[in-house]
């Protein structure tokens, strides 16, 4: 710990020190070898705000493009200010969340498809956008492909667009996997619908990759460095089999007087209105 100077950063909060430090020292112990990196996408890997402006999501690059009418930005914010004010309240229990994520997305999709997106309208939807990665992204990607460490991007946003960000962005390397919501094109590149089952906020521990054969494929990675900005985060490396070690970092992007402590209770760390990849970057030049 005393050699990692970023965590006496002042947006750094940890409950228990002696945890940390133990996890840690495990993590170099074991070695890169036995590392992966599991990380949310939406105000993890981007930034939340970038001079004074909020970033948008990567359903909210295409909510905000003018390749798409007035009408479909008119119906998609009223869908997201109906449907958020439920994901974010204090009041609704999660198993009534859970059904009206459902109902959220559902919609989300169904009102792209009706306008009639284009698969090669994503790329200069990116290209448009005000999206940004956090500082030391391209480094973190960087050292992870140079040292062959997987990052796995789990989202439960549009995985064509953030996957277009990313390498619009440098960081989209082969030791990079994307598990998220992928549109469905047809031969003319008209959007028809979204493959698979749909992942949300509150399910990444029971969606399609804890189904698949990716955690098969490297299962001697049994140590995780986990990034997210959600507690629903905290369930991505569920399929991660004879887990050894888990340091779960926290992004704590906003309502930070009345989340703090909750974040503080379940994140080994918590990066407080942090828009850089510091931290993460710093432990992980321990391990390798």
């Amino acid at each position: 710990m005393e050699l990692i100077p970023e965590l006496k950063d002042s947006k750094v909060f940890i409950k228990d020190i002696k945890k940390v430090k133990s996890v840690i020292e495990q993590l170099a112990s074991d070695g890169k070898d036995k590392l992966q990196v599991i990380t949310d996408f939406d105000r993890t890997f981007t930034r939340c705000y970038f001079n004074g402006e909020t970033c948008p999501s990567s359903y909210g690059i295409i909510d905000d493009s003018i390749l798409l009418p007035s009408s479909y930005r008119a119906k998609a914010t009223a869908l997201r200010n109906h449907y958020y004010s439920i994901e974010i309240s204090d009041d609704i229990s999660l198993d009534e969340k859970y059904q009206h994520m459902v109902d959220w997305w559902n919609q989300a999709h169904a009102l792209l498809v009706e306008h009639h997106v284009m698969k090669h309208d994503i790329e200069e939807m990116v290209r448009q956008s005000k999206a940004l990665l956090r500082d030391g992204c391209q480094k973190l990607c960087q050292v992870l492909h140079t040292h062959d460490i997987p990052l796995l991007v789990f989202s439960a946003g549009v995985g064509d667009v953030l996957e277009e960000v990313i390498k619009q962005q440098g960081c989209y390397y082969d030791n990079v996997h994307i598990v998220s919501n992928y549109m469905d094109f047809n031969n003319e590149g008209k959007l028809i619908g979204f493959k698979g089952d749909i992942i949300h906020v509150f399910n990444k521990n029971e969606s399609v990759i804890h189904h698949s054969d990716y955690f098969d494929k490297i299962e001697n990675r049994n140590n995780v460095i986990l990034l997210g900005d959600s507690i629903g985060d905290l369930k991505m490396a569920d399929g991660v089999e004879n887990m050894n070690q888990c340091l779960k970092i926290g992004f704590l992007n906003d309502k930070v007087e009345s989340k703090l402590e909750d974040y503080k209770n379940k994140f080994d760390i918590v990066l407080v209105n942090d828009e850089t990849m510091d931290v993460a970057n710093a432990i992980i030049n321990k391990i390798i």
